[in-house]
């Protein structure tokens, strides 16, 4: 059986690596040239997804790569100093088991474990789908296979060809994040430095390979501001508009803006579909539901949901009619969890008001006061997003005794992408 994946991020790798040790061919379609190396931005894998990686046999790889980043220092927007806090207190308490890693380093480790097994068609992307599975692409011949996923993320291919204008399934959920990567930066030391206003948020943090360091802003907005997601230019205009004046240290970063090798806008929006299966097609990952990026753990999510995924289809042999619900059905509770976590998140992360800005100063200064054990306990009771990710269950599903054979790796160019789809 030949099951076609559109994206090579984070869900497209791991849904092909269980979809061939459960017996499929897998073919992952992905537009960039090839992996991409630079890093990307900073995401979090929660216990069931790093149980995943581990039965992947990738979660040394991604240890070994996790940022380093300890500690963070809050600066509220007016405050004379700062106030500093042990990260690791925050992180056991949302989760007992969890990892910082770069995005495209995730992503690298996850394809490195399937470019065997999987055949891979970089700089390629695909135009049509037919009811009975054929599929035209830009550049490769066209070709037939029993099933395509769309793992291509908020702005995803598979999901407008088959599903409609992606204007149908985005809420905006009143608020736009950038990310740029700053050149060589020394003195982070494993420190992420946040500074906080009302409506903003700004954030500095590296990783302990990486020379450069990133640069996340976040702020709100009453609507969806307008801008064209390829027009570089206007994004980085209004992110000028939103943090000018903010703080000496925010200015400099804004000063990168036309410098910075690496830049990614958008507004934080959330995918919200009554279904993500039509016929012989169906989504995962941020394709079709993704909770909102920086604000939700859409990366555990998509972890888990290529997991079931392939898991649904190993069980029902193949029968997409029967698989497609039994994954929807499984991953409704998550979905709908992820969802409100992360509006939650955005409230906390992007103060309305001064007396939020206070209230994320206080907050950190208590923890950073309070004894290791009494710190956890309070954080127990208000990292709800971190308490989500960290208890989804994803059952157990068994690879086939007899996998697939072996497929080929299409790896073309370098890459020129740096945040990827999902």
């Amino acid at each position: 059986m030949r099951i076609l994946v559109s994206g090579a991020g984070i869900a497209g790798p791991v849904l092909a690596y269980w979809l061939t040790r459960h017996g499929f061919r897998v073919t992952v379609v992905e537009r960039a040239p090839g992996p991409r190396r630079t890093g990307g931005h900073a995401v979090d894998l929660f216990r069931p997804a790093m149980d995943i990686s581990e039965k992947m046999g990738v979660l040394p790889r991604v240890e070994e790569r996790a940022t380093g980043t300890r500690r963070m220092a809050v600066h509220g927007e007016g405050a004379r100093r700062p106030v500093r806090v042990d990260l690791s207190k925050i992180f056991d308490a949302a989760s007992d088991r969890h990892v910082e890693v770069m995005r495209d380093d995730l992503s690298e480790i996850y394809y490195a474990a399937t470019r065997d097994d999987v055949e891979y068609l970089f700089g390629d992307s695909i135009t049509a789908v037919s009811p009975d599975g054929g599929v035209r692409f830009e550049n490769a011949a066209p070709r037939r296979f029993d099933l395509v996923v769309g793992a291509d993320g908020l702005h995803s291919t598979v999901r407008r060809l088959v599903f409609g204008d992606e204007s149908r399934f985005t809420a905006f959920i009143g608020a736009h994040f950038g990310v740029l990567t700053l050149p060589d930066v020394s003195g982070l030391d494993g420190e992420l430095v946040i500074h906080v206003g009302v409506g903003r948020t700004a954030g500095m943090y590296g990783a302990r390979h990486l020379k450069g360091a990133r640069v996340l802003f976040l702020f709100r907005s009453e609507r969806a501001l307008d801008h064209h997601r390829h027009d570089v230019s206007r994004q980085k205009e209004l992110l000028r508009g939103a943090f000018d004046g903010m703080h000496p240290d925010v200015d400099r970063w804004l000063r990168e803006l036309d410098r910075t090798p690496a830049f990614y806008f958008d507004s934080i929006t959330q995918l919200r579909m009554d279904t993500w299966s039509r016929e012989r097609v169906t989504l995962v990952g941020d394709a079709g539901y993704r909770p909102g990026p920086a604000v939700g753990g859409s990366t555990s999510l998509a972890v888990v949901g290529a997991y079931v995924l392939a898991g649904e289809l190993a069980r029902a042999a193949g029968d997409h009619e029967r698989a497609f619900p039994a994954y929807e059905h499984a991953m409704a509770e998550h979905v709908r969890g992820s969802h409100a976590a992360a509006l939650s998140a955005a409230k906390t992360l992007i103060p309305t008001s001064r007396l939020g800005v206070r209230g994320l100063a206080q907050g950190a200064r208590l923890i950073a006061a309070l004894p290791a054990g009494p710190g956890r306990a309070l954080l127990r009771l208000t990292t709800k997003s971190g308490r989500l990710y960290n208890s989804m269950a994803v059952g157990d599903h068994p690879p086939s005794p007899t996998p697939a054979s072996r497929g080929r790796a299409g790896l073309v160019g370098d890459a020129e992408d740096w945040l990827g789809a999902e």
